[in-house]
């Protein structure tokens, strides 16, 4: 758990400030749980139905895009190359969308990278991910295709092309871990023009690029994601107190630079979304 004295982990607190990043803009919400004890990453049935449910009490109109990411995390043994070792994590497709099957949110992401990943290969081979796109589209919630690397929009087209995916489905990039895609903007641009055209997009990168990634997604015409999640700064130096005030500094930055921050019922248009939390 990153080292910050309001990182949140409990899910009272997960959920105060998920509905505090809305109050100060957000039209969606990307929902990760914890260990209400240990802060440590939970993949509880009940935890995201706790954290879900105190969101929804209080704000019934944000977007809620819930992770599917824990459940593809292999680490290779030391002793033997063919078994995998400790902090191993790997799930069955209906393991890996339990949660969403159950809530049915408005959204989730949907992880297509096989890559070496934060010191393990993170595995999405087609026949998981074919089966979770359907799954995903089959309980009526919209899936955000997560690339990070150059040969995701290659299979983000196979996925389309059979049905897998929607046709309208967005694209978040995130660029800067070390063996994907780079936080620049040629990485940004070249990103942009993988993608079916009018496809929306938003281009993130994780710790100090953050904001400069930010502002380049704006100018190519996307949209933009900030938070804990990515960085807990707003700049070097500076420590964000909680995830309302990156979004704060998002909303500032999209205006300075000429666009239009949009409300949660104008992304639901944007997106083609229903409202679930009204079904």
């Amino acid at each position: 758990m990153p080292e910050h004295p309001n990182f949140p982990f409990r899910p009272d607190h997960v959920a105060n400030e998920a509905l505090a990043a809305a109050e100060a803009g957000a039209s969606i919400i990307h929902v990760h749980v914890r260990d209400r004890e240990t802060g440590e990453p939970s993949q509880a049935l009940d935890d995201y139905r706790e954290v879900v449910g105190l969101i929804r009490e209080k704000n019934r109109e944000v977007i809620l895009n819930v992770t599917t990411g824990p459940g593809c995390n292999w680490m290779q043994s030391e002793e033997d190359p063919a078994v995998c070792g400790e902090g191993t994590l790997m799930f069955t497709a209906e393991r890996r969308l339990e949660h969403i099957l159950d809530l049915k949110p408005d959204m989730c992401t949907l992880d297509i990278c096989t890559m070496q990943l934060w010191g393990g290969v993170a595995i999405n081979l087609d026949p998981m991910i074919t089966r979770m796109g359907h799954m995903i589209q089959d309980a009526g919630v919209m899936p955000e295709i997560e690339c990070f690397e150059a040969g995701d929009f290659v299979f983000a087209d196979d996925l389309m092309a059979k049905g897998a995916i929607p046709g309208n489905a967005p694209f978040s990039f995130v660029l800067g871990t070390k063996y994907g895609l780079p936080a620049t903007p040629e990485a940004m641009l070249y990103a942009s023009n993988q993608i079916p055209k009018g496809a929306h997009f938003t281009g993130f990168g994780i710790s100090r690029h953050s904001y400069p990634m930010a502002a380049q997604s704006v100018l190519l015409g996307g949209h933009v994601r900030v938070g804990f999640e990515d960085t807990i700064y707003l700049r070097k130096g500076l420590m964000a107190p909680d995830n309302a005030a990156h979004v704060r500094w998002a909303v500032e930055l999209i205006e300075r630079l000429g666009a239009d921050v949009s409300s949660a019922a104008e992304t639901r248009d944007m997106l083609g979304l229903e409202n679930h939390a009204f079904a």
